[in-house]
């Protein structure tokens, strides 16, 4: 086991006119296990790359157990790295192929190498499949194979390349169980790289979030989720995504007034109001999550027409016409009809304010807040 420390790393393509990952720094604790999620392009595989030696850096450095590997070649470093298509050699069986490292990076013999591979196969479920070619496998077979062919090198470090992308939703949700279940049974440090933001809240022990090559927040999943840094972090972590809207600030008694287009008013008073104000702005982005708006019949809520009703379940998605794609996330016993109008309202505690211009956040949510009702402008 080891921690993996990048001191900002940098990778740029096209003699400097793309810049691929900017800048980024990030330690990952011994036995720690990231996930590191983003768009396409943002940079999250050429990261991965450049920790498994696959890329060499522009500049900074990557360090792990405490050296630095920037330059050591991609096979002396102890990494195990698990890609999307699973990169199985066709012509060897499953033997072989989770045998060809141990043959390539170690000087054990036959018997023991096959010896670990049997002890892995059989932690893998495997076992049976270890004369197939991988012509013979299912997806989830061949990922399985992937996975022990990592765990037989025993690395101090684990790297996942979107291990799941390419298997069936509810495959994919058990393989998350199982590569959880195999990294807390070995202890080894793991970055997991995906763009699938709802895989990495579930899977990590703290997300890594890039866009534009640029890491723009880490924290654990409930922290990213509750206190997103910014207007990004915030739209893209959550599903369905945050709900955003434009409003004015202007000065109140005891904070600000948040005004979205003569719609409805919003105040927001104590340390959060007061941090608002500070900030000096006039306009500002209000973000509030789906499951945070509530149907109520208080006549101060915010009113509001019912565009399309989307039952998911245990849930009823309310497309409302505050704003483009405005979700309410409300339980399924909440039926209301196409056309009707209704009330509804949500606590400052769970509003975010982004910056206009940065997209920064304005707000900290440390203390709690007084209930403050919404109401609809006249």
């Amino acid at each position: 086991m080891a921690t993996v420390t990048l001191d900002v790393l940098r990778k740029e393509f096209n003699s400097g006119r793309l810049v691929a990952v900017d800048d980024v720094s990030l330690e990952v604790a011994n036995g720690e296990f990231v996930t590191v999620v983003g768009p396409s392009g943002c940079g999250k595989s050429t990261t991965l790359r450049m920790i498994a030696g696959l890329e060499q850096p522009t500049s900074g450095r990557v360090h792990i157990g405490g050296e630095d590997v920037t330059d050591v070649h991609a096979r002396r470093r102890d990494v195990a790295m698990v890609f999307q298509n699973y990169a199985l050699y066709p012509h060897k069986t499953v033997r072989q192929n989770m045998a060809f490292g141990l043959r390539m990076s170690t000087d054990l013999g036959k018997d023991a190498r096959n010896a670990k591979v049997d002890e892995t196969a059989a932690m893998m479920g495997i076992e049976g499949l270890l004369d197939d070619q991988p012509s013979e496998l299912s997806g989830g077979q061949k990922q399985r194979v992937a996975l022990g062919r990592a765990i037989v090198r025993e690395p101090d470090v684990f790297l996942f390349d979107e291990p799941l992308s390419n298997l069936d939703a509810k495959l994919r949700a058990s393989m998350r169980t199982e590569i959880q279940r195999l990294q807390d049974e070995l202890g080894t440090t793991a970055i997991y790289v995906t763009h699938d933001q709802e895989e990495a809240m579930t899977m990590g022990d703290r997300l890594a979030i890039m866009n534009g090559g640029v890491l723009q927040q880490t924290g654990t999943p409930k922290d990213v989720y509750t206190t997103p840094n910014s207007e990004f972090v915030g739209g893209f972590v959550g599903s369905p995504s945050m709900n955003l809207l434009d409003v004015t600030v202007e000065t109140a008694d005891e904070g600000v007034k948040l005004v979205n287009e003569n719609r409805f008013e919003y105040e927001l008073t104590g340390k959060r109001g007061e941090r608002v104000a500070a900030a000096d702005v006039t306009t500002a982005r209000l973000g509030i999550r789906p499951e945070n708006v509530r149907v109520t019949g208080d006549r101060d809520g915010i009113e509001t027409g019912v565009e399309v009703v989307e039952p998911v379940g245990s849930d009823n998605y309310l497309y409302l016409d505050l704003g483009p794609e405005f979700i309410a996330r409300v339980a399924s016993d909440v039926e209301p009809e196409t056309g009707d109008v209704i009330r509804v309202t949500f606590e400052p505690k769970e509003v975010h304010l982004f910056d206009t211009t940065s997209g920064d956040s304005l707000l900290t949510t440390d203390a709690p807040e007084p209930a403050v009702a919404a109401t609809t402008s006249p």
